[in-house]
């Protein structure tokens, strides 16, 4: 029998204003992957414990395990018997890569079985592969915001972002999902010219932004015509939120991934009362509300750890 390993990943926010598809951050909350060899006899066995832990199917579809097989299918290799258990903390579809998670927390697990023969960019490389796009995958493996993009062979770019410390992100997340795949399908397929030039500017200053605690340019970069002036009707209470957290300080308001979770981001001083204003007014606005916390940055991203 081998080693059992356990993998933590953490939560991200991603297609932070006008970074949609490539830019990312790592959040301090996690879900947690143990990975057990199994007994002859039996090939695979999930348990799910933890918030919507009803939620995750615990067959081979599990993506968990799906990001698993890939992993030794990538190698060329039969996939180990394997007893998977999943602690949840991040919440299920409610853009704060809890998909990521699984994909990550797979891989990681895959990798550390096999002797680690894949280094942090070659994994990377295949979590995308898996996702579609690295805006989440990339800092969950790495930690820090991330800037993720491709060369002209399309093979993966990842640059770290600075993010000041007297930036603090501030996500509320209410008690409704929005599937990704919903949130793409109202995107349009063409943009104009204008609004192409808008979001990179926007999204130049928003890193300068983010690496000199500037909130004044904050104010303005978080501004996108990308992804959501379309994606906010799915979202009920968008203004009313955006609003209360603007009133309470935020130096800008933005869709967390797909959403329906917001990210504010504040100062230290403010981001409490940042929080609370949001959840009051989601409540006000007849929606439930999951959390509404000040967060901080993981800079140290996926972490594997052996059990004896």
């Amino acid at each position: 029998m081998g080693k059992t390993f356990r993998v933590s990943v953490p939560a991200t926010t991603a297609n932070i204003g006008p970074g949609f598809d490539c830019l990312g951050a790592a959040l301090t909350r996690y879900n947690v992957f143990t990975f057990a060899p199994l007994a002859a006899g039996s090939a695979l066995i999930v348990d799910v414990a933890g918030p919507d832990g009803d939620l995750i199917t615990t067959d081979a579809t599990n993506l968990a395990y799906v990001a698993f097989q890939e992993f030794f299918q990538h190698l060329g290799k039969p996939t180990p018997a394997v007893h998977l258990h999943i602690e949840l903390d991040v919440p299920l579809a409610r853009g704060l890569g809890s998909s990521s998670t699984a994909i990550i927390g797979g891989l990681l697990g895959a990798n550390a079985i096999a002797g680690a023969p894949l280094d942090p960019a070659a994994l990377a490389e295949l979590a995308t592969a898996i996702e579609g796009h690295p805006d989440n995958v990339v800092p969950a493996l790495l930690g820090g915001c991330r800037l993720a993009t491709v060369d002209g062979r399309g093979t993966p770019v990842i640059c770290p972002i600075t993010w000041h410390s007297d930036i603090v992100p501030i996500v509320a997340v209410p008690a409704f999902e929005i599937a990704t795949a919903t949130a793409r399908k109202v995107l349009p397929s063409h943009y104009s010219r204008s609004d192409a030039v808008y979001t990179l500017g926007h999204l130049g200053l928003l890193l300068q932004g983010l690496a000199t605690g500037n909130g004044d340019w904050l104010r303005t970069a978080i501004g996108d015509r990308i992804h959501e002036p379309y994606r906010k009707a799915l979202i009920s209470g968008y203004d009313a939120v955006t609003a209360a957290a603007q009133t309470a300080g935020a130096y800008g308001v933005t869709i967390s991934g797909a959403g329906p979770t917001l990210l504010a981001l504040g100062s230290p001083e403010r981001a409490e009362a940042i929080a609370q204003a949001m959840q009051r007014a989601w409540q006000q606005s007849g929606v439930d509300v999951v959390a509404a916390q000040p967060l901080a940055i993981d800079h140290q991203g996926a972490i594997v750890t052996a059990i004896d």
